[in-house]
């Protein structure tokens, strides 16, 4: 099931998206079924349903945080000249940082090297802690697209990335949530960013240093995620600029595509 979050006449729900996808946007012919309740509990289907085409598609999840791993991809750490970590190294997207499909990327003031990375997002079932590796498959809702904006210039004179990776706007997510991929689909899909239409980054998630369960096993020894939290899993090479005016597309094989426009900030 294609889960999406959703704004209609100024009301906000999740809906079960229906169709395959079609057109430039990818949403022609798609049609949201309004789900009674939340995709973290049990829930019921209406049967009220609406055109995708006529509703504003949120980010997927307002999470209470994002966990980004960096550096889990063996040819990127390598563009950038450094070298891999040998186990999982986490860092946090805040919540303010989340927007959706279509919304835009505002180009932060402070940066003058704003880079794509284009990511899979995996989005948490339940509350969970100390999760044992046979049952990480127990707490994940199901997957996204996702791109870690990275101000790179920023990231290079910070220690910390708080401002490089937080800043408002900096993780887009969506367009919506893919829950019938189990793990072993999700670890190995087809990952691509282009801009404007040029591809610049192809790889696939099979390339990761350490798996989806390593990286679920590894968080939340520390922490507890909760539902609705996401984890981004790191990005393949071909990481690279954005600058006002691009329009910037991820697409993973059997997820979707989300895009997004970088503006300058007003």
């Amino acid at each position: 099931m294609r889960i999406a979050r959703f704004s209609i006449d100024g009301n906000v729900a999740f809906g079960a998206v229906e169709g395959e996808p079609s057109g430039p946007n990818g949403t022609d012919g798609l049609v949201l079924d309004i789900i009674k309740g939340v995709p973290f509990a049990e829930f019921e289907l209406s049967g009220t349903k609406v055109p995708l085409d006529k509703v504003r598609l949120l980010p997927p999840v307002l999470p209470s945080k994002v966990v980004a791993i960096g550096r889990n991809y063996a040819e990127h750490a390598a563009e950038l000249g450094n070298e891999p970590p040998a186990s999982p190294w986490a860092f946090f997207k805040p919540s303010t940082s989340v927007v959706g499909p279509g919304d835009p990327i505002v180009y932060p003031s402070f940066s003058s090297e704003v880079h794509h990375e284009a990511e899979l997002a995996v989005v948490i079932s339940r509350l969970c802690h100390q999760v044992p590796r046979e049952r990480v498959k127990d707490v994940i809702l199901g997957y996204t697209c996702a791109n870690d904006i990275t101000a790179r210039d920023v990231q290079r004179a910070e220690k910390q990335w708080a401002r490089a990776k937080g800043f408002d706007s900096s993780c887009p997510l969506g367009p919506w949530i893919e829950t019938d991929l189990d793990l072993a689909a999700a670890s190995d899909l087809a990952i691509t960013a282009t801009v404007n239409g040029e591809l610049r980054q192809a790889g696939r998630t099979g390339q990761m240093i350490h798996p989806i369960e390593d990286l679920i096993v590894s968080v939340t020894e520390a922490m507890t995620l909760l539902p609705g939290d996401v984890l981004l899993t790191g990005t393949p090479a071909g990481v690279g600029p954005l600058l006002p005016g691009d329009e910037v597309a991820v697409t993973i094989e059997g997820i979707g595509t989300l895009t997004n426009k970088v503006i300058s900030r007003g």
